[in-house]
């Protein structure tokens, strides 16, 4: 099932930080990207966080779950920690902080596409 544009706005209302967090349509459903990073996934209406060293802190406050199927387990995170927790911010971004940015990607031309 596809997810709703607004569950993406509300996503990224309650995080804050317009010029740190931002969406990107795919497929349906929607990758979360912090500093241009992308670190979760809006799928189902519901808020996937990547499993890593620096998301360690969501462990036991959130359930274990694929983000759709055929993928790794990710952090689930609830409705009521994306509208109260203000800490969630903070973990994306420190996930971001280690990640590498995204490859450009290539036209059918061999160039690099915006």
């Amino acid at each position: 099932m596809a997810s709703q544009k607004h569950t993406a706005d509300f996503v990224l209302h309650q995080l804050g930080l317009p010029e740190r967090f931002t969406v990107r349509a795919m497929f349906g459903e929607y990758a979360l990207y912090a500093d241009g990073k992308p670190v979760a996934f809006i799928c189902d209406d519901q808020l996937f966080v990547k499993r890593m060293a620096e998301s360690l802190e969501l462990e036991g406050r959130c359930e274990l779950a694929p983000a759709y199927p055929g993928s790794k387990d990710h952090y689930l995170v609830p409705e009521d920690m994306i509208a109260g927790d203000r800490r969630l911010p903070g973990v994306l971004l420190r996930m971001a902080e280690v990640l590498p940015l995204p490859k450009a990607r290539r036209n059918g031309k061999g160039r690099a596409r915006p």
